[in-house]
């Protein structure tokens, strides 16, 4: 079956496929490693524009591993999975300084890099060096799981496991790049999670669950749990130099590494706060209309409370906690989107 299978995906791929996404030319390991950390649960259409911003402004792993933390968050900013950018200039560091700017060429020694797993690194084999790597990400399981009728869910290790086997299987010495382009692409456009396009498909003579008229079934759902729901008190907090503080939230956790206002447990205790900041004169205005935010584990509330103050010559140290922000500054920094949005209303509009 494997040969059958692959000859079918590659012929669907030379005529249907897409070959014109940006990340599909000049196929450098630099280039093919960016797209698959961008593509990580973000969907293509998402990915083009930060794709074409990064790679414009960081056209090599030098100008990527150079860079400075902030500007590399700056151009993520809305992109989420914040994680993915700092170990994307991490592994550039160590590209750069240890491999003297030259990617490794084997699966094992990509994943020892930050944010490389098994699949990226078996896609940057395939695609970038035309050796043979296996790939195994959300499209590909989908797809696999409806031509095998795998029951159970892929978040399962023992299903994982079994998909893993498959994929190794299936994966050909010959045309490997094609191949694993032509696989990511169908489950993308064909055999998406809603709607799939059996009817189109290059593999329906070989797809059992096609063929037991259950495709929807596969792969099979986890139980849904309804997601939390989470409140945030953020302080905006404005001096009379046009100055806002900011501070940048640790590597870990929510937002990480990426600039945002002070936080705070409740709006009662905000001038406290300022006063345990030696920020002095400090009036509290009305707040903000609540931003409501989805994350993948829970939904956010975002509570914003603007602050008056008025201060003297700005310093740093005149605030145990963040740094004075001139407005203009605002672009120029690496902010979670809805705080991004936040400053285009409440400062353009």
């Amino acid at each position: 079956m494997a040969k059958t299978f692959v000859s079918k995906l590659l012929r669907w791929f030379d005529q249907f496929g897409r070959h014109d996404l940006p990340w599909q030319k000049q196929k450098t390991a630099y280039r093919v490693w960016l797209s698959e950390i961008m593509l990580q649960q973000t969907q293509v259409k998402t990915v083009i524009d930060y794709f074409h911003r990064f790679i414009t402004r960081f056209p090599n792993v030098k100008a990527l591993a150079t860079a400075d933390s902030d500007e590399v968050l700056q151009l993520w900013a809305g992109l989420g999975y914040y994680a993915r950018a700092r170990n994307l200039h991490r592994a550039a560091q160590i590209i750069h300084e240890q491999y003297n700017g030259r990617f490794p060429r084997t699966v094992d020694a990509l994943q020892q890099l930050p944010g490389i797993g098994r699949s990226t690194a078996g896609a940057i084999v395939a695609i970038a060096f035309g050796d043979k790597g296996v790939i195994l990400d959300g499209n590909v399981k989908r797809v696999l799981s409806r031509v095998y009728a795998i029951e159970g869910s892929p978040l399962d290790k023992n299903i994982v496991d079994s998909l893993w086997t498959i994929a190794e299987k299936l994966t050909p010495e010959e045309r490997v790049g094609d191949y694993t382009q032509a696989i990511m692409d169908l489950g993308a456009t064909l055999c998406t999670r809603l709607q799939p396009r059996c009817g189109d498909c290059p593999l329906q003579s070989l797809c059992e669950a096609y063929r037991l008229n259950r495709v929807a079934d596969f792969p099979a759902k986890k139980a849904k749990k309804e997601k939390p729901k989470r409140d945030v008190h953020l302080v905006l907090l404005e001096n009379n130099l046009q100055q806002i503080l900011l501070l940048k939230r640790p590597d870990s956790g929510i937002w990480g590494g990426l600039w945002c206002l002070p936080e705070v447990l409740e709006k009662e205790e905000i001038l406290n706060w300022c006063a345990q900041q030696n920020i002095k004169n400090c009036t509290l205005q009305s707040s903000l209309e609540p931003i409501k935010h989805v994350l993948t584990h829970f939904n956010l509330q975002i509570h914003v409370h603007p602050v008056k103050c008025v201060t003297g010559k700005p310093r740093a140290d005149h605030v145990t906690l963040g740094t004075w922000t001139a407005l203009p500054a605002l672009t120029s920094l690496g902010f979670p989107a809805p705080i991004q949005k936040l400053f285009k209303r409440y400062y353009h509009d």
